[in-house]
């Protein structure tokens, strides 16, 4: 595992070298840190002095500011993550910052640099477009990692979505909760023939089965998720009910009284979401009905940001684009012929679920590092935990539950 997550093996060459920056690029960049440190209330701490917020705010502790200046002044946002990865900046409370940068974000940039941004925005590389061969490449990237890796952060279910939580309950008990939901949106019941979109480590269609006596098909393109699911499946003893397929959800074949996909449309890319919920649409037998669960951003920001390549792409989901409820509405009349019957938003349950993965993840470091994953790794996952939490719970990203059904205009 080291000789593909090391620094060393070339897999993050733009961390571990530290840009080259003139004068003028580090003086423009220390003057937008100061200003974005002043709308955003945080107290950016350098050997120079103190920059922005009054004592008190959150703290960001540059440790090696020519490094961090250069890198923000080259790639801007991107940069500030790689900051992060490669140690020029650290904090006592990363989501603490990272979410009051988030509560200001439209405003973090000084005016006269505002058009400058948007011409300096790289923009996605063909590489990552999700056609078949991109969209295994994508979530290999990101999935195949090392199931061990997430079991160490995860809860037993093995559960890679946002809890939804009642009072009293723990992570697992949430996720549970969730999947609950799901099969309820989808109307799943005994005996319904039940088609999954991205299976995950198993956990939805093994408590259809269970929990339900639902069959189902479940397709992913993880190979290490599919072992592991089907290793699930075996030890629950539902191997007659469940059916994990490595195939894309574009070659799916029949008809379902059920269809479910959990935080999957994410990964697809706006280019292929009329492929999407058109295979929702085909896959759905007559009166039955699908239960999609979907990060969404307000749709002013989808557009704006529709076409733009950030940290989170470069480093943690490939070929990504999150929707809005707008988009998901749109897209499932037009491309599946479907209609939204009913929505369920629960934004805050996801910062809560991030902070309790962070946390799992921080207490388990050593463990983290017997894996073979470097110190750069572990700071980037620890980054990419806050970042989201951020995220949500700032409102500025929420997770939905839809039911839909076959009604919509074609």
């Amino acid at each position: 595992m080291s000789a593909v997550t090391s620094i060393d093996a070339g897999l993050w060459p733009d961390v571990a070298t530290s840009p080259a920056a003139g004068p003028a690029r580090l003086r423009a960049a220390r003057t937008a840190v100061a200003y974005a440190a002043r709308v955003a209330g945080v107290r950016v701490v350098t050997a120079d002095g103190p920059l922005g917020a009054a004592p008190g705010a959150p703290v960001l502790e540059v440790r090696r500011a020519r490094e961090f200046f250069a890198r923000i002044g080259r790639d801007g946002l991107i940069g500030f993550g790689e900051g992060f990865m490669s140690g020029a900046w650290t904090a006592p409370d990363l989501a603490g910052v990272l979410t009051a940068f988030a509560d200001r974000l439209t405003t973090l940039v000084p005016p006269p640099l505002q058009k400058l941004r948007r011409l300096m925005q790289p923009s996605s590389p063909a590489t990552e477009f999700a056609d078949r061969a991109g969209a295994r490449r994508n979530v290999s990237r990101h999935y195949d990692l090392s199931n061990e890796l997430f079991g160490l952060f995860l809860d037993p279910t093995m559960t890679y979505s946002s809890a939804l939580f009642a009072p009293g309950d723990d992570l697992e008990r949430a996720q549970l909760r969730k999947i609950d939901a799901m099969l309820d949106a989808a109307a799943v019941r005994p005996g319904s023939r039940v088609l999954e979109i991205g299976t995950g480590w198993g956990a939805l269609a093994v408590h259809a089965a269970t929990a339900r006596g639902a069959h189902v098909t479940t397709v992913t393109l993880s190979e290490e998720q599919a072992r592991a699911a089907r290793e699930r499946v075996r030890a629950a003893g539902v191997a007659d009910l469940v059916d994990v397929q490595v195939r894309d959800y574009r070659d799916v074949q029949g008809r379902y009284d059920a269809v479910v996909s959990v935080e999957m449309i994410e990964a697809v890319g706006e280019r292929h979401w009329p492929d999407y919920f058109a295979t929702l649409g085909r896959s759905l037998a007559t009166g039955g009905r699908i239960g999609l669960q979907s990060i969404t951003m307000p749709h002013e920001h989808l557009l704006a940001t529709r076409h733009s390549w950030t940290w989170i792409h470069k480093y943690v989901f490939p070929g990504g684009l999150i929707p809005s409820e707008v988009a998901i509405r749109a897209h499932a009349r037009r491309d599946g012929g479907l209609t939204v019957l009913q929505r369920r938003s629960f934004g805050a349950h996801y910062a809560e679920t991030l902070r309790q993965w962070r946390e799992r993840f921080l207490a388990a470091a050593d463990a983290v590092g017997a894996l073979g994953f470097d110190p750069v790794f572990r700071r980037m996952w620890e980054f990419y935990l806050a970042y989201c939490e951020a995220g949500f719970r700032t409102g500025r990203l929420d997770v939905e539950q839809y039911t839909l059904g076959a009604g919509g205009v074609r």
